[in-house]
């Protein structure tokens, strides 16, 4: 809703007056709404994105163009894109009916375009977008995105916007190694278990971090250590030494949240935090 002032000057006899001012009002008749499905993102996700648009006027809409920025922001004097647009993901309802989609221009920016609403109608437009190595991953980051849209008719564009915000949490991986990898009876062989968090928050003891395994041939007797810290049997673990099922005490292995590093490229590379739990012993 835009309001106007104006007002009239009289010339005569080499000088003027004004007349008073008058307001008006023009009332927008074409309204919008942006949201995203998912308000949180980790790395490589998807995002689906609604945006809805109602036309409040008595004539129908038409020539009506979308432009999507995919959360555009300055690094180095250079424009990222955070976000890509997913191929084929476009839908387009027009008064709750499936349409047929409109033309895309992936971008970045990305454009759709002609698109018609009746008058009193409304359209849906989803799409996707994919988190791009040009997100920030740490904990608190967000994209914001502002869609610009354009049509025959209107005064002024209209900007809608949506924020997502990283998910958050630990994202673990582990792997397992053996040495030696060839053994004689009565040796000494040593488990390695790599623990990896790609996520941006520490897994911490409340996590309840939990490893379990099943030494096949059983080790016995056998030493334990976190990071180079030997445990406790019955305090950080318990083993069997019949039938070599070893399991950590929940929450007694942790593990440092991931760093990440912006390139100068404005790549984000993710550097994971890591916890090393050694299991030796006889076979």
């Amino acid at each position: 809703m835009a309001t106007f002032n104006n007002f009239a000057t009289l010339s005569y006899n080499g000088g003027t007056t004004n007349s008073n001012t008058v307001t008006g009002e023009i009332l927008d008749i074409l309204s919008s709404t942006k949201i995203a499905v998912m308000d949180d993102y980790t790395a490589k996700d998807d995002t689906t994105y609604v945006i809805t648009l109602l036309n409040s006027g008595t004539l129908p809409l038409s020539g009506i163009t979308i432009t999507d920025d995919l959360g555009a922001y300055l690094f180095n004097e250079t424009t990222l894109y955070p976000l890509a647009y997913t191929q084929g993901s476009v839908r387009l309802y027009i008064n709750g009916v499936l349409q047929t989609a409109p033309a895309v221009a992936p971008g970045p920016p990305l454009v759709f375009s002609g698109i018609s609403i009746p008058a009193g109608g409304n359209a849906i437009l989803i799409y996707e977008a994919s988190v791009t190595a040009f997100a920030p991953l740490a904990a608190d980051d967000t994209i914001t995105n502002t869609a610009v849209i354009t049509a025959q008719g209107l005064s002024s564009p209209i900007t809608v916007t949506a924020t997502i915000t990283t998910e958050d949490r630990a994202d673990l991986t582990i792997s397992k190694s053996v040495c030696p990898a060839v053994v004689s009876e009565n040796d000494q062989l040593t488990y390695t278990f790599v623990i990896e968090n790609h996520g941006n928050t520490p897994a911490v003891a409340t996590d309840n971090v939990v490893l379990t395994d099943t030494f096949d041939p059983v080790l016995n007797p056998i030493t334990v250590a976190l990071n180079g810290v030997v445990w406790t049997q019955g305090t950080e673990y318990t083993y069997d030494t019949a039938t070599g099922l070893f399991s950590s005490t929940a929450g007694a292995i942790t593990v440092p949240a991931a760093t990440y590093t912006q390139a100068q490229d404005g790549t984000w590379t993710v550097t994971p935090g890591t916890a090393v739990l050694t299991v030796s012993g006889t076979v």
